[in-house]
């Protein structure tokens, strides 16, 4: 998916407008929860997401999402990892 068609897919589902976020490489944060749901379509590199010990991963072009205060925790490729990030309360 590129970024016209994320950009589209916020605006039908009642999203706000994304903000680019970016973490550095090999990068890992600990189990936490958002008050809020996320979607994110990953612009460079790739992030893996860690859920209930199920590992995904994400890469340019793929579109992660997070359900409101679900727990998890994330790491950051060797590139570290850049995407569009769009929070819904």
């Amino acid at each position: 998916m590129n970024t016209e068609q994320f950009l589209r897919l916020l605006q039908r589902d009642g999203f706000p407008e994304p903000v680019e976020v970016q973490q550095s490489p090999n990068g890992y944060l600990d189990e936490h929860e958002h008050p809020f749901e996320v979607r994110a379509l990953v612009i460079e590199g790739s992030i893996t997401i860690i859920t209930n010990s199920q590992n995904a991963v994400y890469k340019a072009g793929e579109i992660f999402q997070l359900s409101f205060k679900k727990p998890h925790a994330e790491s950051y490729g060797p590139e570290g990892v850049k995407y569009l990030a769009s929070r819904k309360e």
